[in-house]
């Protein structure tokens, strides 16, 4: 697993009727894969996010749609950015992950976090809980799901879940690479550390120096390479040379890149990898109407060479 450069889509509002929506998001993918993007990640949410529009404009259920991208590309990574945990059993999220792996021919990546939108809880019946009863259940989760990932069955009884014997067969592989993302440093990072192939940092630009030493730190003291752990940070990119810094909201000022596609790439290389984080996963506004042909394409022939 290597993730330099992804691609997210953080959202299905195109202008456009519902019946060119996922031919949209195919172009995205398809686009994104010609370009050398390594991955292509969607979100895992029903509602569309504060900040990026009204609950009830268009959001897909992520794994229909990756399964549906599996099929319409060939090389590129797919996932969530990253996968609620609370949305959905263990058990049947190990299955879904090792389906995506089977119908991409082992392209699949699981992204999973605690869940964190409140709304979505509330309206469609899901427990929401303190923030670390949502790390409590992760925890119950990866004892079930990572076993029955390497084609084992495990048995567990906890507090919030069980499963006797569980399998998911077909499996691709038997191992699918994992990624968790976030930056708490007393919870997310030693998670990361512990279990997993890849952090997506969560967190401002002026944050990842000391996300980047705590990830060495959480590494080393259970013995582990922090060279093993990957990192990569999701940055908001509006790509457009007629959009100023000036313009971004204040919310996004330390996660997003605003301009031209050299100047989007400049940014990400001193704001992002210049702090020693290894990657970047762009979710980007091509224009303030949307989805455009070529934004990103233009984007990575300018990033390739500096995530070399």
């Amino acid at each position: 697993m290597t993730i330099k450069l992804g691609l997210q889509i953080p959202n299905f509002s195109y202008g456009t009727g519902v019946e060119q929506l996922f031919p949209t998001v195919i172009a995205q993918a398809q686009e994104a894969e010609a370009a050398g993007y390594d991955s292509v990640f969607v979100m895992d949410h029903f509602y569309q996010l504060p900040g990026l529009g009204t609950p009830d404009q268009p959001m897909l259920e992520a794994y229909t749609a990756l399964g549906g991208l599996a099929t319409a590309t060939k090389n590129v990574q797919l996932g969530t950015l990253v996968t609620g945990n609370t949305y959905r059993n263990p058990t049947l999220l190990a299955k879904a992950i090792t389906t995506l792996d089977v119908a991409s021919q082992g392209r699949a990546i699981l992204g999973i976090g605690t869940g964190w939108y409140e709304l979505e809880h509330e309206q469609l019946g899901y427990e929401f809980g303190t923030l670390s009863e949502r790390f409590n259940k992760l925890n119950e989760s990866l004892q079930i799901i990572l076993p029955m990932l390497k084609g084992e069955r495990p048995t567990f009884e906890g507090k919030y879940y069980r499963a006797k014997e569980a399998m998911a067969n077909p499996r691709f592989r038997d191992h699918i690479p994992l990624m968790i993302g976030g930056s708490g440093e007393k919870k997310t990072i030693p998670l990361a550390a512990k279990y997993f192939d890849h952090l997506n940092l969560i967190a401002g630009f002026d944050e990842l120096p000391r996300k980047v030493a705590a990830v060495k730190e959480r590494c080393e003291e259970i013995g582990r390479d922090p060279a093993t752990l990957e990192t990569s940070m999701l940055v908001v990119a509006i790509i457009d040379e007629n959009v100023t810094p000036d313009l971004i909201p204040d919310d996004y000022k330390q996660q997003a890149v605003v301009g031209s596609p050299e100047s989007v790439a400049d940014q990400v290389k001193t704001k992002v990898l210049d702090a020693g984080v290894g990657g970047v996963i762009l979710s980007p506004v091509t224009s303030l109407n949307g989805y455009q042909l070529g934004a990103i394409t233009a984007v990575a022939e300018k990033l390739k060479p500096l995530l070399s």
